[in-house]
């Protein structure tokens, strides 16, 4: 039975609603932070490694990242509307989230080691002991998102943004100094890419324990009622990383560690534009679970909006600047993916569309129309990619992705528009749009969370 919303304390009713202006900001920072710690590790370990060692560490965590992506079941999505329409089901579906990251998380790393025996191409040339170490991460990747689900429901975005910066920076340090002292390693590299994911669960835990709502009892029903959600919410996010991180897996199985290698660079760099609507649609999400239908479509349509004008110049000046990033800061043998870069960049005002407007849909309790809009995208990702990638490697991947990205993005916005009765027209970006968000951020000031 759903856990019942009264039970909660007042507090737990209505918590702490930080100004939207500074919790947008400070996400966004923390995910560009995120970015250029994660760009340096990339750095240490192709510069130290070289174009394979790279595509090598970039398959692994490929593997455990679509692996434990599929394996999360929905269940975070399920765990931010809940726990903000039922405050009484916060410890519960604290302490389910851990129990669930465990046996969901174990139950996937199984299956894919199983897949790996009787197709052992999956694996490309990884060894059996790297792959094991990947898999063993599944359940921790779960359980860091489950627990920072917990947390946003709440609006406390700090937290979780910080547990995001460990394990990048983790990497920086230990890689460094290996690189350093000659000993560095894919083995050493994902290990520390691992740890840093555990301190992030244990961050995570100590702070629902001691400064959260706690962890209760675990609620079976309220588990089962989690699944039902995330069965249909979670079609899309899998189908989205599928556009993400699949064509990864391809380049790596079909044209090897190397060209892997080489793309990997320029999603790296591509991966920066989409820090901001992914920031965006996390500090909104606890509102438009709150929001009626059309108050739901005016503030999305309204953040979607910015997140254009301000993905436009980015996405301009990586495309411009896609030979010193590639090639100057990582060295000749990343020339190919110069191009791969250019192309990609483009892909990325299809995501401002999935990101925002999709997780609009999901927070307004429709999930399986923001899945129809990702399973386009992905049919097309898959096709493009089996098509393009034997013969143009990485370059082929890019396009097929970039394809998918904008296919997707269009179908997003033609379902949100229908189904929350908005215009079209309303998510045009206008002039007015810039003006508004100066006054906006002249207005913000920073915020203090609940702790």
């Amino acid at each position: 039975m759903p856990v019942d919303a009264t039970s909660a304390s007042p507090s737990d009713d209505a918590p702490r609603r930080p100004r939207f202006a500074a919790s947008a900001a400070t996400t966004y920072g923390t995910s560009l932070l995120v970015a250029v710690v994660s760009l340096v590790n990339v750095l240490i370990t192709a510069r130290y490694l070289g174009a394979t060692g790279r595509g090598e560490i970039a398959l692994l965590i490929t593997i455990t990242t679509l692996t434990s992506t599929i394996g999360l079941m929905g269940v975070e999505q399920a765990t931010v509307n809940f726990a903000g329409r039922e405050p009484g089901a916060r410890r519960a579906l604290a302490t389910n989230s851990v129990v669930l990251a465990v046996v969901l998380g174990g139950g996937f790393a199984a299956l894919v080691a199983a897949i790996v025996v009787i197709a052992p191409a999956v694996g490309g040339d990884l060894s059996t002991p790297l792959l094991a170490l990947a898999l063993g991460g599944i359940p921790i990747l779960l359980a860091r998102t489950y627990l920072a689900a917990v947390l946003q429901a709440d609006y406390r975005f700090a937290i979780a943004n910080i547990t995001r910066l460990l394990s990048p920076l983790s990497g920086v340090i230990v890689n460094g100094a290996l690189a350093v002292a000659g000993a560095l390693t894919v083995g050493s590299a994902m290990a520390t890419w691992i740890g840093g994911q555990v301190l992030g669960v244990a961050l995570l835990t100590r702070f629902v324990a001691r400064r959260g709502q706690g962890f209760g009892r675990p609620d079976a029903a309220l588990a089962r009622r989690s699944l039902d959600f995330g069965i249909r919410s979670h079609p899309g996010r899998v189908m989205n990383l599928g556009n993400y991180r699949l064509d990864q897996w391809f380049v790596g199985t079909i044209a090897g560690s190397r060209e892997l290698g080489m793309y990997s660079v320029a999603v790296a760099w591509t991966e920066a534009l989409f820090f901001l609507p992914t920031a965006l649609a996390n500090v909104q999400r606890p509102d438009l679970v709150r929001a009626g239908r059309r108050d739901a479509a005016r503030r999305a349509a309204r953040v979607f909006r910015l997140g254009v004008l301000v993905t436009l110049p980015l996405a301009l000046g990586m495309v411009i600047a896609a030979p010193i990033l590639c090639t100057t800061i990582f060295g000749a043998e990343f020339t190919g993916s110069i191009d791969d870069l250019r192309v990609l960049a483009i892909g990325a005002f299809g995501v401002v569309a999935v990101k925002l407007l999709g997780d609009a849909l999901t927070a307004q309790r429709r999930p399986l129309l923001s899945t129809a809009a990702v399973g386009i995208g992905l049919i097309v990702t898959v096709t493009l990619d089996i098509i393009l990638i034997p013969a143009h490697g990485g370059l082929g991947a890019a396009i097929a992705s970039t394809s998918a990205y904008l296919v997707s993005g269009a179908a997003c916005a033609l379902i949100f528009s229908r189904a929350l009765g908005s215009r079209l027209g309303e998510l045009r970006p206008r002039v007015s749009d810039i003006t508004d968000a100066r006054r906006t951020l002249r207005r913000a000031r920073p915020s203090v969370e609940p702790q």
